[in-house]
């Protein structure tokens, strides 16, 4: 690993001047920047060009003067001239820190790219060899941080006193902190400006030794890692318990701390798989030890993930829980094939649904549904799939309306098949095996169906 050119801190500013020689786009840019500080900001140049109305800052239209960097904290240089010049000279011999814009050469100092959760900040910095690296680097964990987590930063700040003088024991106070700025609980009080209550009676709980375990029911998506919410990947970081389904890949697991527990209710080595009351009476106990715990489903908990019997367990047993969403494979599907499952003039809707244990009623009514325009996406795998065209077709459903088949929608090895109800409903081809979603309905022809394999040798046109 290679060694630092520069040292890396934060610079006190409050109460002083920072002062940007230049008034052109290069001077606005560092004023985006300056001003996120409490100090005093100050724009000297001959030729004010930008408009720095939008920002609380000093605009001076005349030369440079030494009794400008009275007070100065920092000096930018933005601009080229005598004026520059004589403001480098007077910066050094004052002990004044300079930045002299895309002139690395002459910098005492750089500026990073900011993560502001004021008063959480986080600063990267490449010493000015690749600020494109360090704005990318700046994404993904702007991605990574709460909205909120400087207030919640701000609540720890205001009740370290009060922390200190109830909770002795190191260890277990920074236990309260770990959960004060973790706790989704938290974050919503703070929405609502009742943070500080809530903080408080968390501090409260850690001080009489009680902890509160949460249940975050969270939604993996079809499998692919970068189909995650970024809420989703914040709490598998902040998860004590991960407990998963088997659908739900190892990589998407891996996401979670290196340190979490993982738990495999799908399937267990050597035993059958965990029935739901089993899932649910584990859930609750886990949260009742005081533990985060994070209950992975694939595609979205709330459609097909039988969050709701969970849900009312935890409310049973009267346990914090949190919804967090995923991308439902029909959506992921629809995605993978530029399906638009609703289409002006000739989808105003779509339904979802599971063709398993579906009776003569559910196909009747999907049947009228698909002839009337919506478009079905129904989850089911190959096994039913045949028959359950063919009785869509005995309750009305045009033989020739199209049909689409995603196979493990939304993960690389992907599979697509096109062709019509009637040739599903004859069995001409077998398509893979794996989680499918089929689409039957008048819009799946405007897909992108060109690469699937095809149902029978006359398919719908492809749009």
């Amino acid at each position: 690993m290679g060694q630092l050119n520069t040292f890396p801190l934060s610079y006190k500013v409050q109460g002083q001047r920072i002062v940007v020689l230049g008034g052109a786009e290069e001077a606005l840019n560092k004023v985006r920047l300056v001003t996120k500080t409490t100090a005093s900001v100050v724009i000297i140049s001959r030729h004010i060009e930008a408009d720095f109305s939008a920002f609380p800052v000093a605009v001076i239209e005349r030369a440079f003067a030494p009794s400008d960097l009275d007070n100065a904290a920092l000096l930018f240089v933005a601009e080229e001239g005598l004026d520059a010049e004589l403001a480098k000279v007077e910066a050094r011999a004052r002990g004044i820190p300079l930045n002299v814009v895309d002139v690395p050469a002459e910098c005492d100092f750089y500026t990073p790219s900011i993560v502001d959760r004021a008063p959480l900040t986080v600063a990267i910095s490449t010493e000015g060899d690749a600020p494109v690296l360090a704005r990318l680097v700046r994404a993904r964990i702007e991605a990574m941080l709460s909205p909120r987590i400087g207030k919640i930063a701000g609540l720890a700040g205001r009740l370290r006193k009060a922390a200190e003088s109830l909770i002795h024991d190191g260890a277990a106070r920074r236990r309260f902190y770990e959960a004060l700025v973790t706790s989704p609980e938290i974050e919503a009080a703070e929405s609502k400006g009742q943070g500080l209550t809530a903080a408080e009676a968390l501090l409260a709980h850690h001080a009489n030794g009680r902890t509160q375990g949460v249940v975050w029911l969270i939604g993996a998506g079809p499998g692919s890692e970068d189909l995650l919410t970024l809420r989703a990947q914040r709490l598998l970081q902040e998860a004590d318990v991960i407990v998963h389904d088997q659908l739900v890949p190892a990589v998407v697991i891996d996401m979670g701390r290196r340190d979490a527990e993982r738990i495999d209710v799908g399937k267990a080595k050597g035993h059958h798989s965990f029935s739901q009351a089993q899932i649910n009476t584990l859930i609750v106990r886990l949260a009742r030890q005081g533990k985060r715990v994070a209950r992975l489903k694939s595609g979205d908990p709330m459609v097909f993930g039988r969050a709701g019997e969970e849900i009312a367990a935890l409310r049973q047993a009267g346990v914090a829980y949190q919804v967090v969403p995923g991308i439902s494979s029909a959506l992921a599907a629809a995605a993978d094939t530029a399906t638009p499952v609703t289409l002006r003039k000739v989808s105003s809707g779509f339904v979802t649904a599971t063709a398993h244990g579906a009776d003569d009623s559910d196909l009747a009514h999907w049947a009228a549904l698909a002839q009337s325009g919506l478009t079905l996406a129904l989850y089911m795998g190959k096994s039913i799939a045949s028959d359950v065209a063919a009785r869509l077709i005995a309750h009305g459903a045009a033989a020739m309306l199209p049909v689409g088949i995603v196979v493990n929608a939304g993960r690389a090895d992907k599979s697509t098949y096109a062709g019509t109800l009637g040739a599903l409903a004859a069995n001409r081809i077998a398509f893979s095996d794996g989680p499918a979603i089929i689409f039957v309905g008048e819009a799946v022809a405007a897909g992108d169906w060109a690469e699937a394999v095809q149902l029978a040798a006359s398919g719908f046109k492809v749009a």
